[in-house]
């Protein structure tokens, strides 16, 4: 019979084991892996000469990975790159914390972590456009491609497995997020243009799916139209009502979330474009847009 103590910490410890029973790892091929948490996916390294480590994204998480890491591979974790400011991504930073880790960020990510007091490790190490990490005879290119989706957000190329690990600005097989918070439409597509340079065979991103080149080509032609058609019709004097009726997005209707979120794109884009451009008080546009 368990004694009152050993009873009290059973059931503490009920809740991280369901959670855990979400947890997986999967393989991407020589020693590269995705991990995912719920609808979190991070990536990791695994050399010769110790692990890095993408977003660690909360500290039961990070805490189920760094065991799975010493258990499977008994290895040091050596870097940990944060892949920009947000919360939901970066938590859990403090359960590799050791002497010999380095954590990793772009410099406005690692500002807005310090000024908002984020609970999580405060990079050690940050950088302003490139970075390249060499660990175990492995590449790890490191780039800022200028705002896209909150504060520093970058892209991972992991040259030696022709792996891109983007987060939040990058979806496969899923719409981007309900009103696209706090992303920056334009800078999307110029981020995504530029990781499109870069010759890659798999995708990974923060959320959903795995996809390859084509994939990524494909999220880019949705955005593009989307924001282009949103413009069309804000220039031709409709209202976000008529918009959302008339934009044609059906070929993408296979994606996830595409009838729950499309209004929703189709809204967050045109309040980003009355706002954020001005177009809400242009003078050349009809008197119903303008303050």
């Amino acid at each position: 019979m368990l004694s009152p103590l050993k009873k009290a910490l059973a059931l503490a410890a009920l809740p991280f084991s369901l959670q855990a029973q979400a947890y997986e790892i999967e393989p991407l091929g020589e020693g590269l892996y995705r991990f995912i948490d719920d609808r979190h996916r991070s990536v990791f390294m695994i050399t010769d000469h110790g692990a890095l480590v993408t977003d660690p994204m909360n500290h039961a998480a990070a805490t189920w990975l760094n065991n799975e890491i010493k258990q499977r591979f008994d290895t040091p974790v050596r870097y940990v790159v944060y892949s920009h400011n947000h919360s939901d991504h970066i938590y859990g930073g403090e359960v590799f914390d050791t002497p010999d880790t380095t954590f990793i960020a772009h410099r406005l990510a690692a500002q807005d972590i310090a000024n908002t007091k984020a609970q999580t490790v405060q990079p050690d190490l940050v950088f302003d456009d490139e970075m390249t990490l060499r660990l175990g005879g492995k590449e790890v290119q490191l780039r800022y491609h200028g705002p896209n989706d909150g504060r520093g957000s970058i892209s991972m190329y992991f040259q030696d497995h022709a792996t891109m690990f983007v987060v939040d600005w990058i979806v496969i097989g899923r719409m981007p997020w309900q009103k696209l918070w706090s992303y920056d439409i334009q800078g999307m597509i110029n981020s995504t243009r530029e990781v499109l340079e870069y010759d890659f065979d798999t995708f990974v991103g923060g959320h959903a799916e795995v996809g390859d080149h084509a994939d990524v080509e494909r999220y880019l032609a949705y955005l593009e139209s989307l924001y282009s058609q949103v413009t069309d019709g804000i220039l031709a004097g409709k209202s976000l009502e008529q918009i959302q009726q008339e934009v044609d997005l059906s070929e993408y209707s296979d994606l996830a979330q595409y009838v729950e979120w499309v209004g929703l794109n189709i809204e967050g884009v045109h309040e980003r474009l009355m706002e954020e451009s001005g177009m809400g008080w242009r003078s050349d546009l009809k008197e119903e847009h303008t303050h």
